[in-house]
């Protein structure tokens, strides 16, 4: 495997730039015939197809130019172990939501939203209570399969957009997400330019406040005027004694969450916390709401009624039966089935996204993208269109992260820019744009967990979309951009030799 048989992504300025976009050009083209043929059914199979016959064709392409097959098969598996972790957080999201469903803890954040938000303050109120819990866990995840979650059945019920909610929910989780130290993402791209982590974040504040004040104030005049019909009311009441009715509503119901919370804020990693959560869960269910499970495990004949039950919530999702077809239609969810139509979408996705990265064809396109980079404003809406695209292409918010943070270390150093400011374009760039694409790792995730399709919520994702153009508008405006040291700021330019 030492030749990688001449065309990898370290040459790739010897592909011409037409051969690279071949590949990309069929899957904008597939895909667009998908989303026409089966709109929102589109992620239930002809995406990942599009997908999978993208990357074949970047193989015809480059068997074409002489490399050899073992290589790129090897490019693939390889793209697809990058998105293991990703998809075992996934199976268990699912197995944690079935679970908690089961455990009363999903009905009781209900219940008790229900109790006290506005509805003519909720959209607002649902980005800062997301922005909270993602600031003090450091996961959008983890705060859209829980808190998120619940908030978007609240809207259900409340009458109001679940698609506006699910934005509000993701603006929220993003913004906590960037800017906490407990964070991956956040943690990942200073460490990918050696910027320390706490200059890192304080450089964000300058992009990410103005963003999200714009999202509250966005959110606010949404919600204004939103009032509660006397219908609604006596739905909201009704709801509330269903659940109460059905559910030990109580301290107990709410301990898994606090359980996750605690694990999220001791900086325990993402699929031990989110594993001890489902486990945390079926305990509660057993122990505080044994009439639900046991009615839900078949019945108090069945042998192991208790067993059967957080298995089948687990595996396949929980199946409420309040009398009320609504509400039971919110409550029936999770399992980790629900999860592996996502699975598929993300291993075509990180199949399609290996073939570009190892054919150099992804490099080809990012090398004439910088060849027409003039000044520090284009050189950073350079670096935000090619982490947006990379969102597209390779389909995981890391490797937007990663691999432009690697291209153009040296560009911005050579530029006299010191290395925060490329750390804070990846992240209002690649972090933020990736739940917004649905075949991405987090906008697949993002869209199955909050039960909402990613292009019906992306519009009202306000912090997700701003947070781009803030980073363009900077440095066109040339504000806020930190300068490197004399001493550090001229050397080479790899990029153009």
């Amino acid at each position: 495997m030492a030749d990688n048989n001449n065309t990898s992504e370290n040459n790739h300025n010897n592909i011409p730039l037409w051969i690279a976009l071949i590949p990309l050009l069929c899957l904008v083209i597939m895909l667009t015939g998908a989303v026409l043929l089966f709109g929102d059914s589109s992620s239930s199979g002809p995406n990942q197809l599009a997908l999978m016959f993208a990357g074949a064709i970047g193989i015809g392409l480059s068997l074409w130019r002489g490399q050899s097959y073992e290589v790129l098969e090897n490019a693939v598996l390889d793209g697809i172990m990058l998105a293991m972790k990703a998809c075992l957080i996934l199976l268990m999201v699912g197995s944690m939501i079935g679970s908690w469903m089961l455990a009363g803890t999903a009905p009781a954040i209900i219940y008790l939203g229900l109790g006290v938000l506005d509805p003519g303050f909720f959209y607002p109120a649902v980005l800062i209570i997301c922005a909270c819990v993602a600031v003090s866990i450091g996961s959008s995840w983890t705060t859209a399969a829980t808190v998120g979650l619940a908030l978007v059945g609240i809207s259900r019920i409340l009458g109001l957009s679940p698609e506006i909610t699910a934005g509000a929910v993701i603006s929220g989780a993003y913004f906590g997400d960037k800017m906490s130290p407990l964070s991956d993402s956040t943690n990942l791209a200073p460490a990918m330019v050696n910027v320390d982590l706490f200059v890192h974040i304080r450089h964000m504040v300058w992009t990410t406040t103005p963003s999200l004040v714009i999202s509250f104030i966005l959110f606010t005049w949404i919600s204004w005027g939103q009032e509660v019909s006397e219908g609604t009311v006596a739905s909201i009441e009704m709801t509330r004694t269903l659940l109460d009715d059905t559910y030990n509503i109580g301290f107990p119901a709410f301990i898994p969450l606090i359980v996750l919370l605690a694990l999220a804020i001791k900086k325990v990693p993402a699929l031990p916390t989110i594993t001890i959560g489902a486990v945390v869960g079926g305990i509660v269910a057993v122990i505080f709401q044994p009439e639900a499970t046991v009615a839900f495990g078949g019945g108090a004949d069945v042998d192991f009624v208790m067993i059967k039950a957080l298995w089948s919530a687990m595996a396949n999702g929980y199946s409420a039966n309040t009398g009320d077809g609504t509400l039971d239609e919110l409550l029936s969810r999770g399992g980790m089935s629900s999860m592996l139509n996502t699975v598929w979408l993300i291993i075509a996705a990180m199949t399609f996204g290996g073939v570009m990265e190892k054919t150099g064809f992804l490099g080809r396109i990012v090398y004439s993208a910088l060849k027409g980079v003039r000044g520090t404003g284009s050189l950073i809406l350079t670096t935000v269109l090619t982490a947006i695209g990379i969102n597209i292409i390779a389909a995981d918010q890391y490797i937007s992260i990663v691999l432009p943070g690697r291209m153009y270390m040296m560009e911005f150093k050579r530029r006299g820019l010191a290395p925060q400011n490329l750390s804070r374009t990846l992240e209002d760039a690649g972090t933020m744009t990736s739940a917004l694409v649905p075949w991405n790792t987090c906008g697949a995730f993002m869209a199955t967990t909050l039960g909402v399709a990613t292009f019906a919520y992306a519009p009202y994702a306000f912090f997700n979309l701003i947070s781009p153009f803030m980073a363009v508008l900077y440095g066109m405006l040339n504000f806020k951009i930190t300068k490197l040291e004399e001493d550090d700021a001229v050397v080479p330019n790899p990029a153009r030799n």
